[in-house]
């Protein structure tokens, strides 16, 4: 089979995903919605979380057009920047914004038909809210591929160059660009459905919970409604977004790198040709063994939390053991130099994704003692509570840190065939790693975009007034969606640093193309002058002093290292701000409307609703142009080695704070939830009300500034690779 034929086997996969999410869709609307109050209610939800996506992509939109007219300046006017990055920018934001709104569309339409099939049985609940969720993990597969094919047709018709080797070069480092529209959108998406999310959640749990001791999801809590919808903004459509980011980061990074580890002349064309489609191939056949895994999910009635989580690993293991003896064959058609050892990469992508879920389940399921443990500092009162938090969130960073390490060792050592000199072919493998990490996101991040659905249908059950057995049941389904929905921002994080890793080496290749864009066609290596077309990643190394005795490269380390910490404490800020809105509204309305407490009078929850979305469009423009303008800074005044540490600093420091954060609020969530069950007193005790402020606190940890931290990452990192040919030609220092 020729590598051109084997070329359409991705569109095809492509446009599989997004037929199967079709499907999905289409039999979900066909399924009952239940009582008349349960259909108002799903209303509400659907309603507030299209109205708040509107007036996001209203500013999104004004903030995408600046940009474009920004990079088409430095690439018509300056000749920085490579003339079809405007167009790529503007494409990669789109579709990680359309991947969001269809996934969060589907679930605003999935939680009261996952209540009312919880009627039936739990089995039914069960389905109802994976398959939903699978329209999610479908859709960004579909769309991401599907952008990657497109732009792949577009730039061989129209890049012109004499050299075939060279033009993947300029193929591979122009598709990187769409990525920085992919990280932005994800950023905003993100950062302001978790603002929105939270604090709806924290108004609704301060004052519903803790003051007037009602019931979490109760009609008369004003806020309520605002919290369901923030579960889509945020979980749903902020997930899609970033996760969609990743995957495509992820899969160009690598294809980029392909490019140039076979881009020397002891290579041929075709050889760099495959190198490049190989990471697209595997990608390809995991949403064909993704669909699979998806109609594999199913539990009895009853089912305990283990169970459950069985249930969905079951899908999501049999897809990756599926995957990789499936790389094997693709590596072997292909025969890539080295094919075996390539493939190995991609298993151990695999087992660092499912090692970094496993221990994030470990350190967040209350069937666990972590958790449990918690639960039972709460006999002391909510401060013990946030000490046994925090202390858990940072004990549970070593699995993922010591999974990530021995990954990267070992993916670089079997691609580079154990000699740790050949640093192209190891970066690869790198980058094979994080593919082979995100190869089964169809059905991974099905398993996450189910979390949101279950807890809305909880909701919905709690406000329609369902029996004990249904609210039994979706409580069941809400506490596996607090644990999978953990484990799949672990999973995020996990692969966004393998991910910004094989993306400093296509930085470096970025730079490359700004030299030879402004006729640098030599650079100075030790004293030598080197083609730089030729020049390899250590040579651009040795050429711009990148190494940790290098004051700039230092200096870029501790700006990276503290930008995670002060993103992170902008975003938490932003949420305090937003939920003291929200606090006050909800006391208002308890105070001037007669009868909400009784039941007798309807709350407000348009109100509500317009407050978080206000404060979530206004708190999330300066932590996303943070984001923005710190690598541009950093790459004026220190160079090339200033952006490098920059990255590295960030990497390193954002992927275990992100851990610990996403962890910590997650194993306080299900500490909550475990007492809520009936444990060490039940609802309503004092030993209760501890764990509801220790949810509360971790509300944004896990839900806004940890999850966001990961697109951070990424986001500064093709920030850079956008800006390299400004870099490359001018800094400071």
């Amino acid at each position: 089979m020729s590598t051109d034929t084997m070329f359409w086997f991705i569109p095809f996969a492509s446009v599989l995903a997004l037929g199967f999410a079709f499907f999905f869709y289409k039999k979900l609307l066909k399924l009952d919605e239940g009582t008349d109050m349960m259909k108002k209610i799903a209303l509400y939800v659907r309603k507030g979380a299209m109205s708040y996506l509107k007036q996001q992509y209203k500013i999104v939109t004004v903030v995408f057009i600046i940009m474009a007219i920004f990079f088409a300046i430095l690439a018509y006017g300056f000749n920085l920047q490579n003339e079809w990055v405007p167009f790529a920018f503007l494409t990669g934001g789109f579709f990680s914004g359309l991947a969001g709104f269809l996934g969060m569309k589907t679930a605003t339409y999935a939680s009261a038909r996952t209540a009312n099939a919880a009627r039936e049985s739990l089995n039914a609940g069960l389905k109802v809210a994976f398959r939903a969720g699978a329209v999610m993990g479908l859709v960004v597969v579909g769309l991401a591929l599907l952008d990657i094919s497109i732009w792949y047709l577009i730039l061989d018709t129209f890049v012109d160059d004499a050299d075939a080797k060279h033009k993947m070069i300029m193929i591979t480092t122009t598709m990187l660009t769409f990525g920085m529209g992919a990280s932005l959108q994800a950023l905003f998406a993100r950062v302001g459905g978790g603002i929105y999310t939270k604090a709806a959640d924290v108004g609704a749990d301060l004052v519903g919970k803790t003051e007037a001791g009602i019931p979490e999801d109760d009609p008369r809590n004003p806020a309520t409604i605002a919290d369901n919808v923030g579960d889509n903004v945020g979980d749903v459509a902020g997930m899609g977004a970033d996760l969609y980011e990743s995957y495509v980061g992820s899969i160009l990074a690598t294809a980029a790198l392909g490019a140039a580890a076979f881009f020397g002349s002891q290579w041929s064309p075709d050889i760099q040709l495959k190198a490049v489609f190989a990471p697209m191939l595997i990608a390809a056949l995991g949403i064909i063994l993704s669909i699979i895994g998806i109609f594999l999910v199913k539990t009895k009635e009853g089912a305990s939390m283990k169970q459950l989580l069985g249930a969905l690993g079951l899908g999501v293991n049999v897809s990756s053991i599926l995957i990789a003896i499936g790389t094997f064959g693709i590596m072997y058609l292909l025969n890539l130099p080295n094919w075996q050892y390539i493939s190995f990469a991609v298993v151990i992508g695999l087992i660092v994704g499912i090692i970094i879920g496993q221990g994030t389940e470990y350190y967040t399921s209350h069937a666990y003692k972590p958790t449990k443990k918690i639960a039972e500092s709460a006999k002391t009162g909510p401060a013990t509570v946030i000490i046994s938090g925090v202390g858990t969130g940072m004990i549970s960073t070593a699995i993922p840190v010591v999974a990530i390490v021995v990954g990267i060792i070992l993916s670089y050592l079997f691609a580079a065939k154990f000699d740790f000199t050949n640093l192209s072919l190891g970066l690869y493998g790198v980058g094979i790693a994080a593919v082979g990490m995100l190869s089964t996101l169809g059905i991974t991040l099905a398993t996450d975009a189910y979390g949101p659905i279950a807890d809305n249908a909880g909701g919905n059950a709690e406000m329609s007034h369902l029996g004990p057995e249904v609210r039994k049941r979706t409580d069941a389904l809400d506490a596996l969606g607090n644990t999978t929905a953990a484990t799949g921002k672990g999973f995020a994080i996990g692969s966004a640093a393998l991910t910004a890793l094989a993306l400093l080496a296509s930085y470096l290749e970025e730079i490359k193309m700004g030299l030879l864009r402004i006729g640098e066609t030599t650079i100075d290596v030790g004293g030598v002058m080197v083609n730089t077309a030729e020049a390899t990643i250590l040579d651009f190394m040795t050429h711009y002093e990148v190494h940790l005795m290098n004051p700039k490269v230092l200096g870029g380390i501790f700006i990276g290292s503290v930008m995670t910490f002060v993103f992170s404490g902008l975003t938490m800020n932003a949420v305090g701000r937003a939920a003291q809105k929200m606090v006050e509204e909800v006391r208002r309305q308890f105070k001037e409307i007669k009868g909400i407490l009784t039941g007798d009078a309807e709350p407000d929850y348009e109100r509500c609703v317009a407050i978080s979305t206000k404060g979530a469009q206004r708190e999330m423009i300066f932590p996303s142009a943070v984001a923005v303008i710190v690598p541009i800074i950093v790459g004026i005044v220190f160079g090339v080695p200033g952006v490098m540490g920059l990255l590295v600093g960030g990497l390193a420091s954002g992927f275990v704070l992100a851990v610990f954060m996403a962890n910590a609020g997650g194993a306080w969530d299900n500490a909550k939830k475990y007492i809520e069950e009936g444990n060490l007193g039940g609802k309503g005790s004092d030993v209760h009300k501890a764990t509801v402020v220790g949810d509360t606190v971790g509300d944004p940890f896990k839900d806004t500034s940890g999850p966001s931290l990961n697109i951070l990452i990424k986001l500064m990192t093709m920030v850079s690779i956008v800006m390299a040919g400004l870099t490359a030609v001018y800094s400071i220092l």
